[in-house]
C-alpha cells in the first residue's frame, strides 16, 4: 500500500495544481504539488528500505484489469522488487529536491501552477514506467514522460526555439517508440504474453527461435532486443538519435535536471535492464548496444569540449554518460548499470541545479565565455559545481568513481579492451577536460560579462541552495555506501533476481581481477584531464584560440555536433516540406478543393448555356426544333 502511494502521490497533486490552478495560485499549486512529492518520497523511501533490506519480499500490486480483447490480457499492477524499489526511491527523492528548487526558480513567472502540475506529472509517469509489471503498462509511463517532456521543454511557448526544441524531442522519440512498439508486437507473438514474469518464465525455452523474415531466418531474442534498444535509443538520447536531447535546454533548468538525471533519459537503460533475461539469450543485440552505447560516450564527449553554453555542455555529459550505462548493459553488468544511474542522477540534479544558480545570478546569461570571476561572488554554487564535477569525473572517493570505474574495468574485462573499452576510457579523460573547461571559464578569472549583469550577481536564496546541498551529500556518499550493495559481495541478495545476468554471472566479480594499471587508468585520465583544461584556460589561455584555428575543420565539426542538424535537415526534413507542399497544392487545393470548384463551375457554365437558349425568339426554337430533328434521322439512318 506505502507502495502505491508513492506511485500515485504525484499524480493527485498535479490534477489539483492544474485543475484549480486559478484559485489556488502560486503558492498554493506549489504547496499541492511538493505536498504529493514529499508523500511520495517518504513513502518510497520507507517502500525500499523495507524491500532493500530484506524485511520485505517482491510482490505484484494489483490495481485493476485494464484490457481484455481476446486471448490477450492486461492488468493495471504494480512490480514491487529491488530494482523498482530503487528506481522509485531515486526518482521520488530527486524529483522532490527539483519540486523545492523551482519555488525560487521559477519565481515571478506568470504560469506557476501550470509549471507545477506538468512537474510532478512527469514525474508520475516516470514511476508508472518503472514499476509496470508488462511492456504495455511500461509503454504507458514511456509515452508519457514523453508527452510531458513535450509539455515542459516548450513550457516557454512564446519563445519560437522553445516550441522548436519541444516539436524536435516529441518527434524524434516517436521515431524510437516504433522500434519499441514493433518490439512489444514480436514478444507477444513469441510468448503469447506481454507480462514480465510470463516472458522470463519462458525465455529460455526460447532461445533458439527464429523470425522467417525474406527469405531469412533471424533469431528472434536478437531481433526483440535490437528493437527494444531502439527505443531505448531514442529517450536515452544514443548516437543517431541524440539531437533533441541539447535542445531540451530550451525549458527552465528545474526541467533540464528533472528529465537528464533522474528521468526521462534514464528510461531506455531501465528497459534494458528490466529486460536483461531476455537479453541473456540476444548476442548480437547486446553486441549493438555496446558499440552505440562506447561510440555515443565518446562522441558526446568531444561535443562537449568546445560548447559555450552552460546547460548544453552538461546536457552533452549526460548523453555521454548513458553511453556509459549501455556499454555496462552490453557485458552483462546490468546492477553497474543501474548504480551509475543512482549515482549520475545525484551528481547530475547537482550540476544542473548549480547551472540554473549560475544562470539566476547572472540574470539569465548563459554563455560561460561571459562569465568568470564567480567564485568570489557565489561561493556556496561555486563549492556545490566543483562537488558534482568531480563525482562526474570519477574522482575518489566521489560517487561517480565508484559506479563509472565499474564500467570501465567491467568493459575491459567483458571485451578484452576491445572498442567499447577504449571509447568509455577516453571519454574519461574528455568528461574531466570538459568540466575543468566550465569551471575554469565560469568561474575563476577577470569578468567577461555586463557590467550591470555583473554588478547584480549574487547568490541563490535557501530554497534554491538548500537542494543543492542534500544531492551535494549523494554525490559525496551514494557511491562509497551502496558500492557493497549494488556491485558488490552482497549483490545477489540485494538485488534478489529483479536482475538477470545468466550467461554473465561474474562480470562484476571479475572486475576485481582487473590489471592494476587498467583499474587506476580511468582515475589517471581523469587527472590529466583536469591538467589539460588548466594550463589551456589559465596557464596559457591563448592556446584554445590558437589550436581552434589551426585545426578549424575539426573545431568547426565538433561545435557544429558533427553537423547531425544539417544532415537529418537535408535527408529528412527537406524532403518532408517538398512533399508535404506538393499534397498541399496538388492534392489538396488543386484534386481535392478543385474537383468542387470544377463542379460548381461546370453546373454554372452549364446554366449559362441553357439560359441563353431560353431567348423567347419562336423562329430560333423553330430552328433549334429543325437542326434537333436533322441530327435524329441522321443518327437512326446510320444505326439502323
Amino acid at each position: 500500500m506505502i507502495f502505491a502511494i508513492a506511485v500515485f502521490a504525484p499524480l493527485f497533486g498535479s490534477l489539483i495544481a492544474g485543475l484549480f490552478g486559478p484559485w489556488l495560485k502560486d503558492q498554493g499549486a506549489q504547496f499541492v504539488s511538493i505536498l504529493g512529492m514529499l508523500i511520495a518520497a517518504v513513502c518510497g523511501v520507507i517502500s525500499g528500505v523495507h524491500l532493500l533490506s530484506g524485511a520485505g519480499h517482491p510482490t505484484t500490486i494489483a490495481i485493476a484489469e485494464w484490457l481484455h480483447v481476446g486471448g490477450f490480457q492486461v492488468d493495471w499492477a504494480l512490480r514491487y522488487d529491488s530494482l523498482s524499489a530503487v528506481m522509485v526511491l531515486m526518482v521520488t527523492v530527486v524529483a522532490t529536491l527539483i519540486h523545492i528548487y523551482s519555488i525560487g526558480y521559477m519565481h515571478g513567472d506568470r504560469s506557476v501552477p501550470r509549471f507545477f502540475s506538468y512537474l510532478s506529472l512527469f514525474t508520475f509517469a516516470m514511476l508508472m514506467l518503472v514499476t509496470a509489471n508488462d511492456l504495455v503498462q511500461l509503454f504507458f509511463g514511456w509515452e508519457g514522460v514523453g508527452l510531458v517532456s513535450y509539455l515542459l521543454i516548450g513550457f516557454w511557448y512564446e519563445k519560437p526555439s522553445a516550441n522548436a526544441a519541444a516539436i524536435k524531442a516529441f518527434v524524434m522519440n516517436r521515431v524510437g517508440d516504433l522500434g519499441f512498439a514493433l518490439g512489444i508486437g514480436l514478444v507477444f507473438f513469441l510468448f503469447g504474453s506481454v507480462r514480465f514474469p510470463d516472458i522470463f518464465a519462458a525465455v529460455s525455452a526460447q532461445s533458439h527461435a527464429v523470425y522467417h523474415l525474406f527469405g531469412t531466418d533471424l533469431h528472434a531474442l536478437d531481433v526483440i532486443g535490437i528493437l527494444l534498444f531502439i527505443g531505448a535509443m531514442g529517450k536515452s538520447a544514443q548516437i543517431g538519435l541524440h539531437p533533441w536531447l541539447a535542445d531540451a535546454m530550451e525549458g527552465p533548468t528545474p526541467v533540464s535536471a528533472l528529465i537528464h538525471a533522474a528521468t526521462m533519459v534514464t528510461a531506455g537503460v531501465f528497459l534494458m535492464v528490466r529486460m536483461s533475461p531476455l537479453l541473456e539469450y540476444a548476442p548480437v543485440a547486446l553486441a549493438v548496444v555496446g558499440v552505440i552505447g562506447g561510440t555515443t560516450a565518446l562522441f558526446a564527449a568531444t561535443i562537449g569540449c568546445v560548447q559555450t553554453d552552460i546547460k548544453r555542455i552538461i546536457a552533452y555529459s549526460t548523453c555521454s554518460q548513458l553511453g556509459y550505462m549501455f556499454v555496462a548493459v552490453s557485458v552483462g553488468a546490468y546492477q553497474a548499470s543501474i548504480f551509475h544511474l543512482i549515482t549520475h542522477a545525484c551528481f547530475k540534479a547537482l550540476l544542473f541545479l548549480t547551472a540554473g544558480s549560475v544562470i539566476h545570478a547572472m540574470s539569465g546569461e548563459q554563455d560561460i565565455r561571459k562569465m568568470g570571476g564567480l567564485a568570489k561572488l557565489i561561493p556556496y554554487t561555486y563549492v556545490m559545481m566543483w562537488i558534482g564535477s568531480l563525482a562526474l569525473a570519477g574522482i575518489p572517493p566521489l560517487s561517480g568513481y565508484f559506479s563509472k570505474d565499474a564500467i570501465v574495468n567491467a568493459a575491459f574485462m567483458g571485451h578484452g579492451g576491445g572498442y567499447a573499452w577504449f571509447c568509455v576510457a577516453a571519454a574519461a579523460f574528455l568528461t574531466a577536460f570538459y568540466s575543468g573547461r566550465l569551471l575554469l571559464l565560469t568561474f575563476h578569472g577577470k569578468p567577461r560579462g555586463d557590467d550591470h549583469v555583473m554588478s547584480h550577481v549574487h547568490e541563490s536564496p535557501l530554497v534554491m541552495t538548500g537542494p543543492l546541498f542534500l544531492l551535494a551529500l549523494g554525490a559525496i556518499f551514494v557511491g562509497g555506501v551502496f558500492a557493497h550493495d549494488f556491485i558488490g559481495a552482497d549483490q545477489a541478495k540485494f538485488w534478489n533476481g529483479a536482475i538477470s545476468a545468466i550467461n554473465h554471472p561474474s562480470i562484476l566479480l571479475d572486475i576485481d581481477k582487473t590489471p592494476f594499471l587498467i583499474e587506476i587508468l580511468p582515475t589517471v585520465l581523469a587527472v590529466l584531464g583536469f591538467v589539460l583544461s588548466y594550463v589551456m584556460y589559465v596557464a596559457k589561455p591563448e592556446l584554445p584560440a590558437m589550436l581552434a584555428t589551426r585545426f578549424a575543420p575539426i573545431y568547426r565539426l565538433l561545435l557544429n555536433k558533427y553537423y547531425f542538424d544539417e544532415l537529418y535537415d537535408v535527408i529528412f526534413v527537406k524532403p518532408y516540406h517538398a512533399i508535404a507542399r506538393a499534397i498541399w497544392h496538388v492534392g489538396d487545393e488543386d484534386i481535392i478543393d478543385g474537383i468542387p470548384r470544377g463542379g460548381a463551375g461546370l453546373a454554372r457554365f452549364s446554366a449559362g448555356g441553357v439560359g441563353r437558349l431560353q431567348s423567347g425568339s419562336l423562329a430560333q426554337y423553330a430552328f433549334v426544333m429543325l437542326i434537333g430533328l436533322v441530327v435524329l434521322i441522321t443518327v437512326f439512318l446510320i444505326f439502323r
